[in-house]
C-alpha cells in the first residue's frame, strides 16, 4: 500500500467527522499578497467545501496596509501586534482590506470552483462596535506602562451572523474583511484575529484556523524546528505573561484561546505558505502546526505524555 493511499485512509475518519461542520479560517494579509500561496490555499479550501465542510473566511491585510502607508510617506505604528489607526490609516484600510485583498481572495476561490461572497463587518450589521478608549499598555520587554490611543480602532459589542449562516446554508463561502462601524456609522478597524474569534464563537464553529507565515507557535522564533505542537489555554497565558509568545503572534493565540474557552472545539495556527499544510493539519494524526485547546482534558491522546512509572520498591 502506497504512502498516498495510507494518507487517504487516515483522512477518512476526519472527513466523516467534519462533514457539515463550520470552520472559521483567518487568512493573514501576507498570504493574500503571495500569488502561489493564495492559489494553493484556494485549492485546499475548495476541497474542504466539496467534502461538505462549511467555511467562513476572515482576512487581514497588515503587510499591504503598511506597504501602502510607507509609499504615501506614513510610517505604520504597531503596539503589541495591533495597528494604531488614525484617519489617514483608516482610509488605507478601507482601500486595502475591503478592496484589493477581498477581491483577490474571491478571484482565487472562483478559479477553484468556490462560490464566495465578499463582505465586511459593516454589511448586514454583522459587527457592532464602539471606538476603543485610550488603553494602558505594558511593554513586554521593559515593563514600562504607557497610554495608547489606537485611533479608529473598534471593540466589538455585538455580532449578528444571520447573513453568514444564510450564505453557508446555500453553498456560498463568506469572505469577510475586518472593518465595522459604530451606531453613528463611523468606520472602525478591528484586528482580524479578534473578528475571526468572535465569529467562530457566534457560529458555534468546530474550529478556528489561523493561517500565518510561520509554522505555528515556536519556542525560538528564529528556529522553525522549535514548533510547539499543542498548547492549552493556561500554557498560552504563561507564554503571554513571560514574553515567550510575543509581537504579532500574541493577538493570534489570544484569539484562539478566547475561541476555545467560548465553545469552539479546537484552534489551530499554522503556515499558509507551505503547500498542503492546511490539509495535513486537519486530516492527519500528527498535524503540522500548533493546536490550541481549552484544557488538559481536551489534549488529543497522541500528544499526551505517558505517566511516569513508579520506581520499584
Amino acid at each position: 500500500m502506497t504512502k498516498d493511499i495510507l494518507l487517504l485512509k487516515q483522512a477518512l475518519p476526519y472527513l466523516r467527522r467534519h462533514k457539515g461542520e463550520t470552520f472559521v479560517v483567518k487568512l493573514g494579509g501576507e498570504l493574500a499578497a503571495n500569488a502561489d500561496a493564495l492559489t494553493s490555499l484556494a485549492e485546499d479550501l475548495s476541497l474542504l467545501t466539496h467534502v461538505g465542510i462549511r467555511i467562513v473566511i476572515v482576512h487581514g491585510g497588515g503587510p499591504q496596509a503598511s506597504e501602502l502607508s510607507r509609499r504615501l510617506g506614513m510610517e505604520p505604528t504597531m503596539v503589541e501586534g495591533r495597528r494604531v489607526t488614525d484617519a489617514d490609516t483608516l482610509d488605507i484600510a478601507k482601500m486595502v482590506f475591503a478592496g484589493k485583498i477581498n477581491v483577490d481572495i474571491l478571484s482565487a476561490l472562483r478559479v477553484q470552483g468556490v462560490r464566495a461572497v465578499g463582505l465586511s463587518g459593516v454589511d448586514a450589521d454583522i459587527l457592532h462596535a464602539v471606538r476603543r478608549r485610550p488603553t494602558e499598555v505594558t511593554d513586554t520587554v521593559t515593563g514600562e506602562k504607557r497610554m495608547v490611543d489606537y485611533g479608529f480602532v473598534g471593540d466589538v459589542t455585538d455580532v449578528d451572523s444571520t447573513v453568514l449562516r444564510l450564505l453557508s446554508d446555500n453553498g456560498y463561502v463568506p469572505v469577510l474583511s475586518s472593518l465595522c462601524s459604530d451606531a453613528d456609522g463611523n468606520i472602525l478597524n478591528i484586528n482580524a484575529d479578534t473578528v475571526a474569534s468572535i465569529l467562530a464563537r457566534d457560529l458555534r464553529a468546530a474550529k478556528l484556523i489561523s493561517l500565518t507565515s510561520v509554522p505555528g507557535v515556536l519556542r525560538d522564533k528564529d528556529d522553525p524546528e522549535s514548533l510547539v505542537p499543542v498548547l492549552t489555554a493556561a500554557q498560552v497565558a504563561e507564554g503571554l505573561a513571560d514574553g515567550t509568545i510575543a509581537a504579532g503572534m500574541r493577538p493570534k493565540v489570544q484569539a484562539l484561546v478566547d475561541a476555545v474557552r467560548g465553545g469552539v472545539e479546537r484552534g489551530h495556527v499554522l503556515s499558509g505558505l507551505d503547500s498542503g499544510a492546511l490539509l495535513l493539519e486537519l486530516f492527519t494524526t500528527e498535524g503540522c502546526g500548533t493546536l490550541v485547546v481549552a484544557d488538559d482534558a481536551a489534549v488529543p491522546h497522541h500528544f499526551r505524555r505517558p505517566e511516569k512509572e513508579e520506581a520499584p520498591a
